[in-house]
């Protein structure tokens, strides 16, 4: 199974959010992150999805999801046509014998300390699924107290963007 990232451009509208995602459902993707937010006009949302699945059920998805009256434009990313990044905040348990070796990773991973008290830490990464993935095999060895992690977010390479290829 490949594991897919597309962004969806949508009039910003009641009720659109349900009508996309159960496109989703209706051909049996499995969402394992999703992002909605405004764009640069508030006429305008962005639905960013990752998700599994077979390559011919993907492009029936896509083809179902541009006859929706309210999706104006549809873009798939990859590695090599994109940026993409997620953030996560983790808060772990203050311990003598542990803190040390926590803030460590934390630094070396990049993470920022935004808590601090003498029980817990709370660190935010923003960065790649995988590097994020990779920081929390590593603090599952200490406490976590709990976890929140957004979903992907792309915008494609160069000069392009979604806005270009609307299909209103």
């Amino acid at each position: 199974m490949n594991r897919y990232t597309v962004a969806v451009l949508v009039r910003n509208q009641f009720g659109v959010l349900n009508r996309v995602t159960s496109m989703f459902r209706r051909r049996q993707f499995n969402i394992s992150a999703l992002t909605v937010s405004e764009t640069e006009t508030s006429e305008l949302s962005r639905i960013t999805v990752v998700f599994s699945g077979e390559e011919t059920a993907k492009q029936q998805l896509v083809n179902q999801l541009y006859k929706l009256p309210d999706v104006c434009s549809i873009k798939e990313f990859n590695e090599d046509n994109s940026v993409s990044c997620e953030l996560l905040l983790i808060k772990m348990k203050n311990e003598a014998d542990t803190r040390g070796d926590i803030r460590n990773a934390a630094e070396a991973f990049g993470a920022v300390t935004v808590d601090y008290s003498k029980d817990y830490m709370m660190f935010r990464l923003t960065d790649s699924t995988r590097k994020i993935d990779d920081f929390l095999d590593l603090m599952r060895d200490y406490t976590i107290l709990e976890i929140c992690r957004t979903g992907s977010v792309s915008l494609e390479k160069g000069s392009t963007t979604i806005r270009q290829v609307i299909n209103l």
